[in-house]
């Protein structure tokens, strides 16, 4: 993956969250996209000088990130990114179909014409992403995502769901294109809302759930594949 991490990022001092919490953010999303790889070194004081910012930012920054079992610190040692849990992968899936299988059940009970509609244009726009750009297909996977949740008024549940799907992210950024071809997922993502248009509360769960599920079969492929990016659990 193309390492990123030599360069800075401006952080906006008028958004609402702190400069802590938008630090947060640009790290974890470089943990998960593999910017910052699984074992490697990170520490504060290489980070606020990365930043140009104080340590303490930096320290609230990583008490997030190692409540999300991101980074850890090893004494005598130092703090790194940490490796990828089968184990977390799984029980972050398990809640997250528990989640948004209800979610999508709401959503078609009610049939509304213009989320399909939402829904459908988001699905366009992956079939227009270029091959290789994992990013942009995988931002727009979860846009879909969320906005079944905003839809459905389960904001909350959209939050909940973001802090434990992290580590489930990190292994779909791995299997991009590898594991799971995007072709497949955008057929999940129709077959989701074909269920939805049609009105099958039922279907549409039964959807989500299969789609949900395809990580049980490619993590194995995936592990096999990166066994430095996996702990030993």
């Amino acid at each position: 993956m193309e390492d990123k991490t030599s360069s800075t990022q401006p952080f906006r001092r008028a958004e609402p969250q702190s400069i802590g919490a938008q630090l947060h953010r640009i790290l974890r999303s470089e943990i998960i996209q593999g910017d910052l790889a699984p074992g490697q070194a990170i520490s504060e004081v290489e980070t606020s000088r990365r930043f140009s910012i104080s340590r303490q930012p930096v320290r609230e920054a990583f008490i997030k990130l190692g409540e999300e079992k991101l980074i850890e610190v090893l004494p005598q040692r130092g703090t790194y990114v940490r490796k990828i849990s089968v184990r977390d992968v799984l029980d972050a899936r398990h809640l997250r179909e528990v989640i948004e299988v209800s979610i999508v059940r709401e959503v078609a009970l009610n049939r509304d014409r213009e989320v399909v509609r939402t829904l459908r244009e988001l699905i366009a726009k992956q079939q227009q992403v270029k091959p290789g750009d994992s990013r942009a297909f995988l931002a727009l996977d979860e846009s879909l995502h969320k906005a079944l949740a905003l839809y459905a008024g389960r904001e909350y549940a959209w939050r909940v769901t973001e802090g434990i799907k992290a580590q489930m992210d990190r292994v779909r950024f791995l299997a991009y294109d590898f594991a799971t071809p995007s072709p497949q997922l955008i057929a999940e993502h129709a077959s989701i809302v074909d269920a939805i248009e049609t009105g099958d509360p039922d279907l549409a769960a039964q959807c989500m759930q299969g789609h949900l599920q395809g990580i049980l079969a490619s993590l194995p492929l995936i592990a096999k594949q990166y066994p430095e990016h996996f702990d030993n659990d």
